[in-house]
């Protein structure tokens, strides 16, 4: 197993500006290391990028690849992405209407989450998650025990409508497919010269660490492990995975058997409003095609 380090993924701030950014705000988006990412893939296959935990989308968007498929546990998400794929144009001039001062109040702001706990239509839903992801508190996705979203408002001064955003993200999904499930149907479906990059929930660091939450359940040390047995399954049908995590003892100890590891220094916003930052490390665990 090769063992490399990299001291800072933030040295190429100026190219970072220049990538393709998430239409939403999205807990442990890639935006810092994705070229760290791009550099660890597989350089020779381009036909088909597989991302069993998409999330906010920022790393298929800023790879190329021929095509894409994205899984995610999430249907809203997994929903939106449909629709600004096929309707992003309906779906644009519906959500702008919501970006409007006087929904920018705890009063209107919960009235209409409370309003997309209810709905069925698919554009409405997609349309509202856009706006309950802007002007929710830190950008959060969070559901209770019954399925309702309940993160609280925001309190920002003018959240920000990604029109930008959702227009270059309907470009590229034109090449993608999107899915819901568990990480396990994307392994499933993988094909001789795919590639997989996985962003799972990540090992926490501590006792207090949060954003460890998979389809409403805790992502456990077992999960963790099941993700190698995928990856250790697909290298034998010709499929790379390139996996991601905190670089922690645990951690260490399940890639293991990883063809190589690199390590990785990333700055962390760790307040709502991104005043105090923190460095952590991780690591790009790589299990080769066979």
């Amino acid at each position: 197993m090769n063992t490399k380090i990299i001291k800072n993924a933030d040295a190429n701030q100026q190219s970072l500006n220049t990538e393709r950014k998430s239409p939403l705000k999205w807990a442990g988006g890639k935006k810092r290391i994705i070229h760290h990412i791009k550099d660890n893939l597989p350089s020779d296959k381009k036909k088909r990028l597989i991302e069993p935990f998409v999330g906010g989308g920022s790393v298929f968007l800023n790879l190329e690849f021929e095509e894409y498929l994205l899984v995610d546990t999430n249907p809203d998400l997994i929903n939106l992405f449909k629709l600004i794929k096929t309707k992003h144009q309906s779906l644009l001039n519906k959500t702008q209407k919501l970006f409007i001062s006087k929904n920018n109040t705890p009063e209107n702001y919960y009235a209409l989450r409370e309003h997309f706990n209810n709905a069925s239509s698919k554009l409405e839903r997609a349309s509202l998650f856009i706006f309950l992801n802007r002007h929710g508190y830190n950008g959060l996705c969070r559901y209770n025990a019954k399925g309702g979203f309940n993160v609280p408002f925001g309190s920002y001064k003018k959240p920000y409508f990604p029109e930008r955003e959702i227009n270059q993200f309907n470009v590229v999904a034109q090449k993608a497919e999107f899915l819901c499930g568990d990480f396990s149907k994307a392994f499933k479906l993988a094909q001789v010269g795919d590639v997989i990059y996985c962003d799972p929930p990540y090992a926490p660091i501590n006792q207090t660490a949060n954003f460890t939450a998979y389809a409403g359940h805790k992502f456990s040390e077992q999960d963790q492990r099941r993700i190698v047995l995928e990856a250790q399954k697909v290298q034998e049908r010709g499929v790379a995975t390139l996996i991601s995590n905190h670089d922690l003892a645990i951690t260490r100890e399940i890639y293991q058997h990883a063809d190589s590891i690199s390590s990785i220094d990333v700055q962390r916003n760790i307040s709502c409003k991104g005043a105090i930052r923190n460095k952590v490390t991780e690591v790009l665990a790589l299990y080769h095609a066979r």
